[in-house]
């Protein structure tokens, strides 16, 4: 038998010998560069940092977006509410499904959110969070959706992305931050947590694009503080160390019980 002829390589594809249209060489994404979208189909997020690292240069519209948090409902509105606030400005209602608590008026109104174009759905089973965030995507009624769905599964989470293909409005799943270990169909997956001081560290987990290697700390001060905090409550505080040989805890005196009393 004759010997096989040995394997060649094929040449590497690069952009002179790959000749595109234009209309498909705009389409063309590659893994190792940040996807970019249509203008109309991203919102800035108003954080002009976090802007630069997302995909279309904002929070995505026609898909969903996670958002994970160590403790539900602290950094979510502190993370959203300057995207929010365009949502509102350009006439759009920003509905909210079964937030783990009551959301403060005094402190909306602060972020620049109006209660009129607010609408609070209470929904305190799994089930019926479900059902309404799905109901309200598929309306395409809401210039935001933001649904808080700590025991969504895979599937289902999939089928609301499917679901916000055809949604203008912009779709927030918030879930606690152990998801994400788990399986998601979200395109944009985002962990916040509060920094130091009065910082917001936000970590991209999943993007259209190159791996997020290191947190992003956002400088957010929330509603209503700004006018009151001196400039020296705004810096930030030195940590100190403390010492190895210092004592942790208070110490309780024991007395002697043959002690000498005077």
């Amino acid at each position: 038998m004759s010997a096989l002829p040995a394997h060649q390589p094929l040449p590497a594809a690069n952009e002179d010998r790959l000749q595109l249209a234009p209309h498909i060489a705009e389409a063309v994404w590659r893994g190792n560069e940040l996807g970019h979208q249509v203008a109309a189909e991203a919102l800035s997020s108003g954080w002009e940092a976090l802007d630069a690292e997302l995909p279309g240069g904002g929070w995505p519209r026609r898909a969903v977006t996670e958002i994970l948090a160590a403790q539900p409902s602290v950094v979510e509105w502190r993370l959203l509410s300057p995207g929010l606030r365009q949502v509102v400005q350009s006439g759009g209602q920003i509905v909210v499904i079964g937030p783990p608590r009551h959301p403060h008026l005094p402190g909306l109104q602060h972020m620049g959110l109006s209660e009129r174009q607010f609408v609070w759905i209470q929904a305190d089973a799994p089930a019926e969070r479900l059902w309404t965030t799905e109901q309200l995507i598929k309306s395409n009624a809401a210039g935001a959706v933001i649904a808080w769905l700590p025991k969504v599964r895979a599937d289902q989470l999939r089928r609301l992305q499917v679901c916000a293909l055809a949604c203008d409005g912009l779709v927030f799943l918030c879930r606690p931050e152990a998801a994400r270990h788990e399986a998601s169909a979200a395109p944009l997956r985002v962990q916040a947590a509060a920094g130091e001081d009065w910082d917001l560290s936000v970590h991209l987990l999943k993007r259209r694009g190159p791996p997020h290697e290191q947190a992003l700390q956002l400088p957010s001060i929330p509603g209503g503080l700004a006018s009151v905090l001196t400039p020296r409550m705004r810096r930030s505080a030195p940590v100190l160390r403390e010492a190895p040989h210092a004592v942790g805890r208070p110490v309780v005196a024991v007395r002697p019980e043959h002690a000498a009393v005077g």
